[in-house]
């Protein structure tokens, strides 16, 4: 994986646990992303990093993991990235993301980082890559979020 995550300040150990809490397999996480099996692995301010281990059900008819199962893992990536600002978990819907698919990956881990590269009052600006467990560049993406915090 990249040196991208030494860009990002660490968090503080209150905020890490929540991160850790809400992601953790038995924990508050959205039923989807736990269906779908994604792991925390790394958060800071802006940044994190997930892993969609690999399973053969999320594999597409031709052999390569489905395009669904990396944009979902796209899309979650970006959260706690987002969230990382605020005390408590906000609310975050996307807006738009555009994903550029750039090889098929097969029969291994897609680890993605995510970060934030510009917020708004209410709009955050996104980039995310997922890369193969042996470090291919497997798609890059950009999103765009809108945040509602109580």
């Amino acid at each position: 994986m990249s040196d991208l995550r030494e860009r990002f300040a660490p968090l503080p150990a209150d905020h890490l646990a929540l991160w850790k809490t809400v992601f953790a397999p038995d924990g508050t996480m959205p039923l989807f992303p736990r269906l779908v099996g994604l792991v925390l692995e790394d958060v800071r301010a802006d940044y994190a990093r997930m892993r969609l281990p690999f399973r053969p059900e999320l594999n597409q008819p031709g052999g390569v993991v489905h395009g669904g199962a990396i944009a979902t893992l796209i899309d979650t990536v970006v959260v706690p990235a987002i969230a990382s600002a605020y005390p408590t978990v906000p609310q975050m819907l996307t807006i738009s993301m555009t994903i550029d698919y750039l090889g098929g990956l097969r029969a291994e881990d897609a680890i993605a980082e995510g970060w934030v590269e510009k917020r708004g009052k209410r709009t955050v600006f996104c980039r995310a890559e997922v890369r193969s467990a042996r470090g291919e560049l497997v798609t890059r993406a950009s999103l765009v979020y809108s945040v509602r915090s109580s």
